[in-house]
């Protein structure tokens, strides 16, 4: 046990893992952290927390992440975890993915439900665990502490008739398949982010925002890359069911785009997820953070949906 938690999860980045932009994928970030979250849950005391025989889970209700060092096919990463705190049946997890160097590269604090496997109902945690809790207690280091998002109690906003009002715009369409689902029967925590990565150049467009252009001067190869997210995951579809992406621009500056992505039923118009994150233009040859140009800001200015929330 260090001030960073126990480890709990190691391994590497596969060549298939990475993306357009040259490094893992948001998805498989987060496929790492919930293998960190389930090595975790086996720390605490719950080593079947995810297995299909399990009577208790851990129900995930809100994550946060942040991405601070991207990570490249054949990257070694470890993980570790701990307990910021916990209540009469949730807690507080901290996930912290890190470089062979010791750098962290991720982070994700999980706000999560101690729930009957079957029906997610939540109930109240075991002595048993709450002593083990307290001795993996870890405080939150600054570099996985919100940075550019409210972390506060929120009311989600989320609906398909919301959506329609507020026109934004449809980046995915689709229904869940059993490959995406868990032993539970229920949609995997990554692929919600997975489905919002796979749309995203709907949102932003096939030409990346960036500089304004320099006569006699190349353009600069551009990709996209996400800062930090927040995640709700207010339900959870099975496989046969319709999902929908519903996104928008709420804010934009130079350096940063704010984008809100819904995850609807196109049936019932209930809402499964939401998110919130911090995007930025991607310099690929650099391996840097750029801020676009006005040309581009006056863009983005022009598409912003007033009053988009979680």
């Amino acid at each position: 046990m260090t001030s960073q938690g126990v480890e709990v999860w190691s391994g590497g980045v596969n060549t298939w893992e990475c993306d357009e932009m040259g490094h893992l994928n948001v998805r498989f970030w987060v496929a790492k952290a919930l293998e960190g979250l389930a090595g975790l849950a086996a720390t605490l005391g719950m080593p079947h927390a995810f297995a299909a025989h399990g009577q208790a889970t851990l129900a995930i209700r809100e994550l946060h992440m942040r991405f601070l060092r991207e990570a490249r096919a054949g990257a070694w990463l470890q993980a570790t975890g701990g307990v910021v705190e916990i209540g009469e049946s949730d807690a507080r997890l901290l996930v912290i993915l890190h470089h062979a160097s010791g750098e962290p590269a991720a982070t994700f604090q999980f706000r999560v439900e101690h729930a009957t496997a079957a029906d997610l109902r939540p109930f109240p945690w075991p002595d048993r665990i709450r002593r083990r809790a307290d001795e993996l207690n870890v405080e939150v280091p600054a570099h996985a502490a919100a940075r550019s998002i409210d972390l506060g109690p929120v009311t989600p906003t989320a609906s398909l008739a919301r959506a329609d009002e507020l026109k934004l715009m449809r980046i995915g369409l689709g229904v869940v398949g059993p490959s995406e689902c868990d032993v539970f029967g229920r949609m995997s925590a990554e692929r919600f982010i997975g489905r919002v990565s796979d749309g995203i150049t709907r949102l932003f467009g096939e030409d990346r925002p960036g500089p304004d252009p320099v006569p006699g001067e190349p353009p600069p190869r551009l990709g996209g890359a996400v800062l930090e997210y927040r995640v709700l995951y207010l339900d959870w579809p099975r496989a046969g069911d319709g999902v929908e992406l519903r996104s928008g621009i709420a804010d934009s500056t130079p350096r940063i785009r704010r984008a809100v992505h819904w995850m609807v039923d196109p049936q019932s118009g209930r809402p499964w997820a939401s998110s919130e994150a911090i995007a930025i233009t991607f310099d690929l040859d650099k391996r840097k953070i750029i801020d676009i140009g006005a040309q581009a800001q006056a863009a983005f200015a022009a598409r912003l949906t007033p009053g988009l929330a979680l």
